[in-house]
This record gives structure tokens, C-alpha cells and sequence, in this order.
């Protein structure tokens, strides 16, 4: 089952790694940018460990097998 997410409601959400690297388990969402559509065409995460910021195709975020909602 995916995660009900909400593009509007990413920016500063919170997020766990299901399957951490290099120590990075908890991230933040930390931009998100919209076309003249209103789709994402831009979502950076950014790990609290190492404060590195990754581009993500925002649709990730619903895979459980990746990702879980919150900090856990």
C-alpha cells in the first residue's frame, strides 16, 4: 500500500530511510518547486546526519519499501 501524499504538503515534511547509507536515516524535505501546472518538477531532501541534499523524484516518498512517513 502507497502512502496518500499531498505535493503541497511536502516541503518540511519529515522522512525515514527504509534502508539507510552512510549513517543517513532521517531526512527533510527541504524544497519543492511547481510548473505553472502545479506539478513537482523539483524535491530536495536533505539528511539531518550529514546536512547533504539530494534530488528525489517526489513519488518515491509513496514507496513503504523506501520510505516511511515521520522520523522513526
Amino acid at each position: 500500500m502507497q502512502h496518500a501524499l499531498n505535493p503541497r504538503k511536502l516541503l518540511n515534511s519529515k522522512w525515514t530511510s527504509v534502508s539507510p547509507t552512510h549513517k543517513e536515516k532521517h531526512f527533510i524535505v527541504t524544497s519543492v518547486k511547481f510548473d505553472e501546472q502545479g506539478c513537482v518538477i523539483e524535491c530536495l531532501i536533505e539528511a539531518l546526519m550529514t546536512r547533504r541534499e539530494v534530488a528525489i523524484n517526489w513519488r518515491e516518498l509513496k514507496d513503504p519499501k523506501m520510505w516511511k512517513i515521520g522520523w522513526q
